[in-house]
């Protein structure tokens, strides 16, 4: 089969089965093999290793995948990219192919299915408007994880990385730092794809942790606390905290409980790391 990372090969193929890009999905293939080769080696896939892979599109990474795996899972939703995919990868028989919605998919049961409830890994060119929902929805829906390899936006990757005080840090931040080791491995310009997305993209790795870094009594509350002290990034982290009904937390908690971490009362949520929020949520 050819390598469909050589952009005149997946023209062809598009051509072939006069395909149309459907903007819904956010669809941008990826036509590059030293990337290819980059989000390989990141994700450090081996014939040990079971892959779900997201948005397999026409199958360009997935070709790389069965390569090197022992078992791919590729989850697409676009029904119109199966026959491609059905030839793409015919000649792999490591591969399963789901059309699917990857938001509605019982993952665990995927997980127990294909790989006998043992860690997987992900890889995937993730479409850019619903990365958040996916990677959230990986690390809370119990789906035992080894990493996250995938390609996002650049400024959502920036984000998931940054620490505190500055002007990337959110709540995105601290949930990815809670469950994972995040780590940008390549940076991607728009002519690695088509079509061009608008935006520059990254490629990283979240290395899933088997303890969380911190001690929190109650992940769900911390999270909750989280949200609310960035909903309105330029409000206190006591006001923020007060002003969100379905917390219902007095005043008088959060200032004694600041006053027992020694912050100040002024003090704004993007100034605290995974650590104080983990015991601000222990003492609330």
């Amino acid at each position: 089969m050819a390598d469909l990372g050589i952009p005149q090969n997946t023209i062809a193929l598009l051509q072939k089965y006069n395909f149309n890009f459907q903007k819904k999905y956010g669809q941008n293939f990826l036509i590059d093999t030293t990337v290819l080769e980059r989000i390989m080696e990141a994700a450090q896939i081996n014939s040990e290793d079971c892959v779900l892979e997201i948005g397999p599109g026409i199958g360009t990474m997935t070709q790389y995948l069965a390569e090197k795996a022992g078992k791919v899972v590729a989850v697409e939703i676009d029904k119109a990219l199966i026959p491609i995919l059905e030839e793409t990868l015919s000649q792999y028989d490591n591969v399963t192919i789901i059309n699917d919605d990857i938001l509605k998919l019982d993952l665990e049961k995927l997980a127990e299915e294909k790989n006998g409830g043992r860690p997987v890994k992900v890889v995937a060119n993730l479409p850019y408007y619903i990365t958040t929902p996916i990677i959230m929805g990986l690390f809370e829906s119990g789906v035992p994880l080894k990493s996250i390899t995938v390609m996002v936006q650049r400024e959502v990757a920036e984000r998931m990385q940054v620490g505190p005080g500055t002007k990337d840090y959110g709540a995105l931040s601290l949930a990815v730092q809670f469950y994972a080791e995040p780590q940008i491995v390549a940076n991607v310009p728009p002519n690695c794809f088509i079509p061009r997305p608008k935006v520059g993209s990254a490629v990283i790795r979240l290395t899933r942790y088997s303890e969380p870094p911190v001690e929190v009594e109650d992940a769900d509350k911390m999270f909750a606390i989280i949200r609310a002290s960035f909903n309105q990034r330029r409000k206190t982290l006591v006001n923020g905290l007060v002003n969100a009904a379905h917390l219902n937390i007095s005043r008088e908690r959060v200032l004694s409980a600041l006053e027992e971490m020694g912050l100040s009362t002024s003090v704004r949520g993007e100034a605290l790391t995974l650590e104080q929020f983990a015991r601000l949520s222990n003492l609330l």
